[in-house]
């Protein structure tokens, strides 16, 4: 029980500190924000609760992968909220996150690679 309160509680640090440097810098927090720190958490999660090899190797190219069709939001999100409003925006952006991944996937499908 303590691991798992002490991964969460590293786990929201990250979030929060992403938030806190993005109020102070929209640059710095957005290259923090971009780093693939939740990422590299799980990896070193799993890997310290002992997974298989072959199951962090497949966490980190499923995430490659699952990161591709999520891009075009952070193109429209600041197109669109001072039109919509953040609610609006935050909404539109999620559904157009869900169309790019299943166009995304359809279309990778054809090269064998499985996403749903």
């Amino acid at each position: 029980m303590a691991w798992l309160v002490f991964k969460y509680l590293v786990t929201a640090g990250v979030v929060v500190a992403v938030s806190e440097l993005a109020k102070r810098s929209d640059r710095i927090g957005g290259l923090v924000a971009a780093l693939p720190m939740v990422t590299v958490l799980a990896l070193i999660w799993l890997y310290v609760e002992q997974q298989p090899q072959e199951k962090i190797a497949n966490h980190a190219w499923y995430t490659f992968w699952y990161v591709v069709p999520t891009l075009p939001m952070f193109l429209a999100f600041p197109w669109l909220l001072p039109r919509l409003g953040f609610w609006p925006t935050l909404g539109a952006c999620v559904v157009l996150t869900v169309v790019c991944f299943a166009v995304f996937a359809a279309g990778v499908r054809r090269f064998g690679i499985e996403l749903l």
